[in-house]
């Protein structure tokens, strides 16, 4: 099974970095760096799948992908 694809970008807003799931609804995270944002994200990640896994909500199979465009 492939793993989902996180984004991560720097927030002016926020003042921080952000790692988001775009296949798991609301499932975020914020850091002061990429790597701190990475990691707090997989932890949220393993939240979101338990807690849906036990209110019996079915897991979404990873499907988000970013357009990449070549030049």
């Amino acid at each position: 099974m492939s793993d989902y694809h996180i984004n991560v970008f720097y927030s002016e807003q926020d003042a921080a970095y952000v790692a988001d799931i775009p296949d798991l609804e609301a499932c975020s995270a914020f850091g002061s760096s990429p790597e701190e944002a990475l990691a707090e994200v997989e932890q949220a990640k393993r939240a979101w799948l338990a807690a849906a896994q036990e209110a019996g909500r079915p897991i979404p199979e990873p499907r988000y992908r970013p357009a990449i465009y070549a030049r």
